[in-house]
């Protein structure tokens, strides 16, 4: 079966692939493994010197970057662009910090000379969602490659030529052959990958049930995973919060990549003293977004990534009206062509429909009204998700100890949810575990060692 790249705009096939035969992945492998035994001892001055050309790579070529991704998944431009500038800041971050994040720490310890040295492991694996086809891969590999390690690409196979297009930045970065390398598979020889021992290593951004299978077969091999996973974050909105700012951050935070994010903002939580005041101005700002080919500039939103994407929050929608949930706006499929869904608002949703219990991967917001702060924080935390949270209220003394109530692996206060090089990424429950970016995400696929010297 040939791996295909499709315009979810138009459903035009932009290019066909062949997915890698086993000689052509055992080829990857040993490269990927003859890479490490050297890249792992260069200096991190060298790394440091690639890394900030890798990021100068990305901006000399942002626009041709930031077409494949739209062109290929849907993303409105000027996000697309947004997503290769902050991949290039993720690099200069990594190459200018990663040799403080891991030096040599000396312990506490009376009766030796004892240390903490981190030394990198090997070939990490990534399997990378089609979201964020190159921040998601950029955040792990620009800490990986400075660390000493090396990385295995199986992007998601709608985004063949972001995948290819990224190997590529690194090439003409100057990285050896086999520091990064892309495999254009389907899932179903990943498990035969991760018991490969060469593998040192798997981080996966992706579904709940991707995240289960893989680590199933990680645990089975002995093998670290860090997991990203899906998301039903709360934005929970007080009576203390600024409204209109509220309401302006909470379109975007639902928007984004057309609601397309594992840290959109899904499930709206509104103190029912501001409801009927923040609803009025979060449907008419719903009903004012433009939709269209996401090569313009001036369009809100473009398509869904994929057909079934489509007609999967469609399912959710219909399944939440059928109990007891109502659009206050969209629910539809509009009449134009592509893969569109229109932004629609659900009310009146409880614990037990999809709108509140599953995460919706596109443009539907769910409101739900709380009788107090204390209230709002419990609807919250009641998911099996937690991955981000947003919280709005000018108390702040308030919010400091509400915050530290949400079930989640970030809390924002006044502020929507992002993911940002200095601040550790990650969620816990059915979110996944471990943690990206900052120093946490460089040192979780490394070797931390004591060394204890008596003497």
């Amino acid at each position: 079966m040939p791996i295909s790249s499709i315009n979810p705009y138009n459903s035009e096939v932009l290019e066909e692939f062949i997915e890698f035969k086993d000689h052509q992945i055992e080829q990857a492998l040993q490269d990927g493994q003859n890479a490490f035994r050297e890249w792992s001892k260069t200096s991190f001055s060298h790394r440091q010197e690639l890394m900030h050309k890798c990021a100068d790579v990305l901006e000399q070529n942002i626009e041709k970057l930031s077409k494949i991704i739209t062109l290929e998944m849907g993303k409105i431009i000027s996000e697309s662009r947004a997503e290769i500038n902050k991949c290039a800041w993720v690099c200069r971050y990594y190459a200018d910090h990663a040799e403080t994040f891991l030096r040599d720490e000396r312990l506490d310890v009376e009766e030796a000379d004892s240390y903490l040295v981190y030394d990198p492991i090997g070939i990490v694996l990534a399997i990378m969602p089609w979201n964020f086809p190159f921040w998601q891969v950029f955040r792990f590999a620009a800490p990986g490659l400075m660390s000493g390690n090396v990385g295995i690409l199986k992007h998601a196979s709608n985004v063949p030529q972001c995948a290819l297009a990224i190997e590529g930045v690194f090439r003409e970065s100057g990285f050896p052959e086999g520091a990064f390398q892309t495999l254009l598979i389907g899932s179903g020889k990943v498990p035969k990958i991760i018991d490969d021992s060469r593998i040192k290593a798997v981080t996966l951004t992706g579904s709940d049930l991707a995240g289960r299978r893989v680590a199933e077969r990680a645990g089975k091999n002995l093998k670290k995973l860090v997991l990203e996973l899906g998301g039903s974050d709360p934005f929970i909105v007080l009576k203390e919060a600024d409204i209109k700012t509220a309401v302006d951050t909470a379109v975007k935070a639902r928007m984004i990549n057309c609601g397309q994010s594992c840290i959109a903002a899904k499930r709206f939580i509104l103190e029912e003293t501001i409801f009927d005041e923040f609803i009025d101005l979060f449907d008419k700002a719903f009903r004012g977004m433009k939709g269209g080919d996401p090569m313009l500039d001036q369009v809100d939103y473009g398509p869904m990534a994929r057909e079934d994407l489509v007609a999967e929050i469609g399912h959710q929608v219909e399944a939440s009206v059928n109990l007891g949930a109502k659009i206050l706006t969209g629910g539809e499929r509009p009449t134009t062509k592509g893969s569109f869904y229109k932004p629609t608002i659900l009310t009146h949703v409880k614990p037990g429909m999809p709108g509140f219990d599953e995460e919706l991967f596109g443009p539907v917001a769910s409101v739900i009204s709380a009788r107090d702060a204390p209230d709002a924080v419990n609807i919250a935390n009641n998911s099996r998700f937690g991955l981000g949270a947003s919280l709005w209220t000018q108390d702040r003394d308030n919010a400091w100890e509400l915050a530290r109530k949400i079930e989640t692996g970030a809390v924002f206060v006044n502020a929507m949810v992002a993911s940002h090089p200095k601040v550790p990424f990650g969620g816990i429950k059915d979110s996944g575990y471990g943690r990206e970016l900052s120093y946490l995400g460089i040192r979780e696929f490394m070797n931390a060692k004591s060394i204890w010297v008596s003497g």
